[in-house]
Formats: structure tokens, sequence, C-alpha cells
């Protein structure tokens, strides 16, 4: 770990370790549970980890080696029904009283002080939120890396289904608990079928076959599109920020699948005047817990040990700190989203991207998507190595992606918050999907994606559509260009929109389908000042 991650604080206290700890579950099963802590003389915090993808690499050595050898107790605790912890994993509706019950057994340890907090990233946020729901008393500080408080929108967004992230969080659930082997051939397989799945018909047949084996819990989550669905009840955790009193950190990255969830969580935290922190880099979902691991170990543990150790000498001035594409800089902010102002670019003839608005309303371009050979995804928040920043030169050249493109800017144009589109679209079928994207064209024509969004098509008559767009700092330096991309999909992160009105879970027909766009479409970036944000 140290030759890999160079800059981790050197070790303060060797490490024991208890595994294998028998830890009842609110019914009784078993969870199994491992123990590292200092081999030290005097109380140590301790700090709950609670995964359902095992208790192996890179877990122990991320989470129990590391924070063990700082000076706290770490219980790692494989979730129910995973990682040979008794009873049957479910999504979401065991892990609130499954957490009370572990911080029970934990008042019964003899070197528990009394001073809790938890950390982890992804499922392992989720867990924190759910415990969050009825804090325990000795709860005093949590970080929320890359985590979730919502899973419905791990594979539902906008009435599209986000297939290629719910294949990869089936085989992580169903196959990383098992052990590296299994997870890994489990992966292999799935990037080997993803574009035969992702080209099936009918869809829903075709995911019950990804894995080898079932997994009738995906199933479950993807015929339940609807937020409002009683099959989603108690599923969202979100309210819990909305009355937290406990100091908490949140982890994001710009091109994290999860980064909208962070920013909620942050928002309802501020709006409950809770003290809260937020650290957002140039990461995707796994990258920060990879090439991000030392920024965010060194955050995570400057957090910790201010509110369960007293010792507030490694925090940041500020409660935000953001890093600025564009610019490879850190920024520290008092707050997010920063005082911006909204910004508007309109879609021109010539492919003009400009800040003046359109005199009238009037058919600008259109293209056509075809299902039997769909618009790809290229980069953006995927659970996938391609993930992330790429260059979409090659897909902007397709007859299927309109592109707008602003001239070259004489000084340097910074965007700090939420980015979005408004457009005026018509289809010729009634049934469509729009996919909008900001990308920076350096002088030499390279286009890099920095933020994007999907939303859904009303009608065959011109309508407006709002598309938000997640939330960017980027820096658009001197010569670059501003682009918006604008198709009617990017296939396989999103399923493919048959066209004609099914879910393309069980669409056994797609058709092609024309979408329009008007000249009032526009583009919203939240600019500030370079240097004073």
């Amino acid at each position: 770990m140290r030759a890999t991650w160079r800059g981790l604080p050197a070790a303060r206290h060797p490490v024991g370790w208890e595994p294998g700890l028998a830890v009842p579950a609110a019914d009784g099963s078993e969870l199994l549970t491992d123990h590292y802590f200092p081999r030290a003389e005097g109380d140590f915090p301790t700090l709950l980890v609670r995964s359902p993808y095992g208790r192996g690499l890179p877990w122990s050595a991320m989470y129990g080696l590391l924070f063990a050898e700082q000076g706290f107790h770490v219980v790692l605790q494989s979730c129910r029904g995973t990682g040979g912890s008794g009873g049957e994993f479910h999504l979401w509706a065991n892990e609130a009283a499954d957490g009370r019950a572990t911080v029970a057994w934990l008042r019964e340890q003899p070197w528990f002080d009394g001073t809790l907090g938890t950390v982890g990233p992804s499922y392992l946020g989720y867990v924190q939120w759910a415990l969050a729901l009825d804090p325990p008393p000795e709860l005093k500080a949590m970080v929320v890396q890359v985590g979730l408080h919502d899973p419905r929108a791990l594979f539902h967004s906008d009435g599209a289904v986000l297939l290629e992230n719910a294949l990869a969080i089936g085989a992580g659930l169903t196959f990383q608990h098992q052990g590296l082997m299994p997870f890994l051939k489990a992966t292999l397989r799935l990037q080997r079928r993803m574009g035969a799945l992702g080209m099936a018909q009918p869809l829903r047949a075709a995911c019950a076959t990804a894995f080898g084996c079932e997994v009738p819990w995906l199933d479950e989550v993807l015929s339940h599109p609807d937020a409002t669905d009683d099959y989603w009840r108690g599923a969202s955790v979100a309210t819990a920020a909305d009355r937290l009193r406990i100091p908490t950190a949140l982890v994001g990255g710009w091109h994290d699948v999860l980064a909208d969830q962070t920013f909620e969580q942050y928002r309802r935290l501020r709006a409950a005047g809770c003290e809260a922190g937020l650290l957002v880099g140039p990461w995707t979902h796994t990258s920060a817990l990879q090439q991000g691991w030392p920024e965010v170990f060194a955050d995570t543990l400057a957090w910790l040990r201010a509110h369960l150790c007293d010792d507030r000498t490694g925090l940041r001035p500020t409660a935000v700190r953001v890093h600025r594409g564009g610019a490879d800089a850190w920024h520290d902010l008092p707050q997010w989203p920063p005082a911006s102002a909204a910004t508007s670019w309109y879609a021109a003839p010539g492919a003009a991207l400009l800040t003046e608005p359109p005199t009238d309303r009037a058919p600008l371009a259109g293209i056509v998507y075809d299902p039997a050979d769909p618009t790809p995804s290229l980069g953006g928040p995927l659970l996938s190595r391609t993930a992330g920043p790429r260059d979409n030169t090659a897909l902007e050249a397709r007859d299927d992606v309109l592109v707008f493109t602003g001239p070259p800017l004489a000084e340097p144009l910074d965007i700090t918050g939420p980015v979005s589109a408004r457009l005026t679209l018509a289809t010729d079928g009634g049934h469509a999907d729009v996919f909008t994207r900001l990308c920076d064209v350096d002088p030499r024509g390279r286009s890099v994606n920095i933020c994007d969004g999907l939303g859904r098509v009303p009608g065959e008559q011109p309508s407006p559509v709002e598309v938000p767009m997640g939330q960017a700092a980027h820096r658009f330096a001197v010569g670059h260009r501003i682009r918006w991309q604008i198709s009617a999909g990017a296939h396989p992160r999103f399923a493919r929109n048959p066209g004609t009105g099914r879910s393309p879970l069980d669409a056994t027909t797609a058709v092609p389908v024309r979408l329009t766009l008007h000249t009032d479409s526009s583009l919203t970036l939240p600019v500030t000042e370079p240097g004073k944000n």
C-alpha cells in the first residue's frame, strides 16, 4: 500500500486482529466481524465499517489496517447474507436494524470507550445513513465516501434504465463478497457480454443470464422505475440528513456515479444546520479509492481525529474543497455552490453556440436515432474502467450527434456549480430520450466531457425539456471553446429507448425516431470570477 499510495502517514501503532467474531443481527443471524485494534495501552475510539463486499482486500487493508495503525479500533463487518454472515441480503431492508444491533454489541465490549464513528464508500455509505436515521448516542462522526442514500437512483434516471451501472452493481453485490477471483471472473464475463446484452430483446431476459446465475433482486429493482412505487418504500434514507446533528464529511468525484447524491446529502446537511465537510476530486467512483486515496484518506483521518479525538490540527480551513478541472488546482470554499452568475448559451445556426438569445423559435437541426445502431456512451459517470473524461471527437462525428461550439475564449472562463439545459424538442413518434453533454474543446480540436444528463422527450409537438446535467468546477482556458453535445441516447450506459412507448426491459421491437431541436434551446452555466471562487 505504501509503495502504491505515496504520502500516507506513518503508522503510530502496531496492529492486532481478531477475525471472525459473531455479532448477533437484529433477527438473531450471525454477522461475521473482524476487529482491528492498536497494540498499545489506553483508550481508542471505534470506527464501524459495514460492507456487503466481504472483509478481505481491499477493505481489510484500506480500513482495517490503515485506521487501526492511526489509533482506532476498527470493526469491519459483513452485511447480512454476505461474506459468511447469516440471513439473506436485501438491498436496503436490514441495514438500520443491523447497524443498531451491532452498536448494542459494541457496548458490551471491554475495549469500547463509548466514542463511535462510521466510515466507508459506496454501499458502505448507505449503511451509515441507515444508522443515522436513529443515531445512537455514541455516534460522534461520519465520513461518507462516494456514498449513496437512495438505491433506486442507481438503476433509474427520468424513466431510463441505467443499464451498464445496474449490471456492474449486480456483479459487485453478488460476487465481490465471495472473494477476488469470483468477482474478477464475473466482471470479465460481463465486459465480454455487455455489447450483446445491451442489444438483446427483450432486455429483461438477457439481464437474467448476465452472470451465469440467478440474481432475482436485480430484476426486481429494474422492474420498478417509479420512485413512488410501494416497492421503494423505506429504500431512500435521505431524510436522515434533514435532522442530523452528527458532524459528517462527504467525499465525491466529478465523474462518480453517485455525485448527485453526494451534493444532495451536503445540501440537506447544510439546511439542517449540521456541521458538514465536502471534498470533491477529479475522480470516478473507483478512482477516488485508488489514485485519489491519499487525498481521501488524509481528509477522512483529519475529520475523524477532529471529532473523535478532539484534535482539529489536520482540518482544512474551509468546509469545502474541490478540484477544478482545466486548471488542475484545488480550491477551498466556504460553501457549495458558491455565488455564481447563471449564463445561458444558445444553440444557433451553423453549429454555433452564442450568448445572444434567438429572436424567435424555429426548427434548427435534427437527428435520427436508430436503436439498431444506438449512439454509444463514452466516459462520464460509470462503474467501468471507461469512466471519466474522454476525447469525444469521434463520437461527435456521428450523424446522430449534434454539436454547438462557442468561439475561442479570449480570457479564461470558470464555472462552479450546477449545469443544466433547456431544450425545445419535437419527435416524429412521440417516444425518445435526449442526452446532453458539456465539453471543453482545446486548440487542437480535442473535445473532453465535463458533465452531462439525460431527459425524456414528452411528445411529438415542440415541447420544452429541462435536463439537469450535474455539477462542475472547471476552467475553460484561453483559446478553448465551450461545446454543447446533444444526442438521443448513450448506450449501454442507458438502455436503448425502443421508440414505441414500451419499457426497454420488455420491448421486442424498436423503431428509429427523428428528433428536431429548436432555436430557443439553451445551456446554462454557473459562471464565477477566476481567482475568487
